[in-house]
């Protein structure tokens, strides 16, 4: 699930203003990238090439790395004059480095930073501009493909035929698409489909594709009906008026036959090349990410007071709630660039009426509920928990609601400028089953994900149920969700995982459920992620 995530990201590094620590020339400076794994430890990633008495190098050796959304993956460029053959860096002068984190960067595009000595002191004049490009071919093909006067490979009705598109590779063919069986039809048309263009030649528009032509059969013996060979400038010939059209060779009977034409003809209508923006491209093209924290203060949490309660706070100052608040903030925050986010409680009586609330912010501030970052949020929790008296019922449609709100406003954007994350922390115990199962299918229309991570031992198939992965969850009228917008995940399976285990479960379909509102919407990045 997680790996769909995963993208190589170019890093190019340049300086400015390097200190100079030869006599007589300038530092030759080369860069080294260190990442630093779950436990702490940094390890090194690459180096660049050395640039000879250079103060303000630009590097032409990039480094590439895997980027994965829902882990917190630590970067730390040092800086060093190279003054001898060694590789062994402690000998060389240092120059400066920058900490930082691989989602800052990404979110940045461009990140510029002061570089710091050892002792985290300026390092001179020193600066370090780091870009960040996505390494892919995210071009799409769009295709409409018909055929006609298919050879009939069957004894009763006509033949099933579906299509099977291969890329060449060094190895061999590689299977790139398959399109649906078209049942008893010897002419058939297909339903649109696409192909990535990388899928489909590696974006080589000359690279030959091979596309072969079958009668589907139960049993799994599909018989050939044809095959021709073929590339993406002769496809983009199509139109609707003229398709480009494809004879179906069947070699075997070619040779048996005397006067064989082909086994049918195969037209495409349509073969447009579009682009295609990942989770990547809108964040660097500007697309904010609006993180919300809803938590759960109703009584079958227990008595805050009672170390058998969800919400008593250790002697180590923790609880479930604050680690699952903290652990998948860290990584949201590094795509929000005012790091202001709004926290609220539910299924509390909030004073000073003592009026049960399922939507109170945690500072107790309705005009401006915004806590600065993850901190905040922590401690704005730690100051509302002994002033608020646990209650009920657990209502979660007003908090989704309420966000749904903001993420309708957004759906005025004429690009992808806004997407809303809502956090519910809860053990998980609900009572507006109905209402809460017809918000989300609202939400599902709109700019917006909803995470609840449950705490607790409670039974938590109220929440398996509405994080719709087994299909698509409906309301109670039998409206059915646009789209799978819950990620549902039990805190307790991961209490004894590395801390960067919850936030990588949790946010692993946020990035697909991101792009795929936008691209259903076809709404673009605010800004080109990629200016030429």
């Amino acid at each position: 699930m997680a790996s769909q995530c995963v993208t190589k990201v170019e890093l190019t590094v340049s300086c400015e203003n390097l200190l100079d620590k030869d006599i007589g020339s300038k530092s030759d400076p080369l860069c080294v990238l260190l990442m630093s794994s779950s436990d702490s430890q940094w390890y090194e990633v690459g180096r660049t090439e050395k640039v000879q008495n250079c103060l303000c190098p630009k590097f032409a050796k990039k480094f590439v790395i895997d980027y994965y959304f829902e882990i917190v993956q630590k970067l730390k460029f040092g800086i060093y004059d190279i003054d001898n053959k060694t590789v062994d860096l402690s000998d060389d002068d240092f120059l400066g480095q920058l900490e930082c984190t691989l989602g800052q960067v990404v979110s940045s595009k461009r990140l510029i930073r002061p570089l710091v000595l050892k002792n985290k002191s300026p390092a001179g004049k020193g600066t370090i501009t780091i870009t960040a490009e996505e390494i892919k071919d995210n071009r799409v093909v769009n295709f409409e493909v018909e055929a006609r006067k298919l050879d009939n490979k069957d004894f009763f009705g006509k033949s099933d035929p579906y299509l099977e598109f291969y890329k060449q590779t060094a190895t061999g063919w590689q299977l790139a698409h398959r399109t649906e069986v078209v049942n008893n039809n010897l002419n058939p048309t297909w339903k649109p489909f696409r192909i990535p263009l990388q899928s489909l030649c590696g974006g080589d528009m000359e690279k030959p594709i091979k596309v072969e032509c079958y009668d589907y059969d139960n049993d799994g013996s599909h018989d050939l009906i044809g095959t021709f060979e073929t590339t993406m400038t002769r496809f983009q010939q199509a139109s609707r008026t003229s398709p480009a059209e494809f004879e179906c060779i069947n070699s075997k009977k070619k040779q048996k036959k005397k006067g064989y034409k082909n086994s049918g003809v195969v037209g495409v209508k349509i073969c447009n090349v579009v682009k295609e923006y990942t989770f990547l491209d809108y964040i660097m093209g500007g697309c904010q990410i609006n993180f919300t924290v809803a938590i759960d203060f109703t009584g079958s949490n227990g008595d805050p007071k009672s170390p058998q309660s969800l919400h008593y706070i250790s002697p180590q100052g923790v609880n479930e709630y604050l680690s699952a608040t903290w652990s998948v903030g860290n990584v949201i925050q590094d795509y929000d660039s005012d790091k202001r986010f709004p926290a609220f409680g539910f299924g509390a009586q909030v004073p000073p009426t003592w009026q049960v609330s399922h939507e109170f912010p945690l500072n107790f501030n309705a005009a401006d509920p915004f806590c600065v970052g993850i901190e905040g949020v922590v401690a704005a929790y730690r100051v509302c928990l002994p002033q608020v008296k646990l209650y009920g019922p657990t209502n979660f449609s007003p908090i989704i609601n309420h966000v749904a709100c903001f993420a309708k406003q957004a759906l005025q954007q004429t690009t992808a400028s806004q997407y809303f994350v809502l956090l519910i922390i809860t053990d998980g115990v609900i009572t507006d089953m109905d209402e809460t199962r017809s918000a989300i299918v609202n939400a599902s229309r709109l700019p917006m994900s909803i995470i609840i991570i449950g705490v607790g031992g409670a039974d938590f198939s109220a929440m398996e149920f509405l994080d719709g992965d087994e299909g698509h969850l409906r309301s109670q009228t039998g409206e059915a969700a646009m789209r799978d917008i819950v990620q549902f995940v039990p805190y307790r399976q991961f209490q004894n995982a590395p801390s960067q285990a919850l936030a990588q479960s949790v946010l692993a379909e946020l990035p697909q459920q991101v792009a795929s509102f936008f691209s259903l919407f076809k709404l673009k990045p605010p800004h080109d992620p990629n200016p030429s």
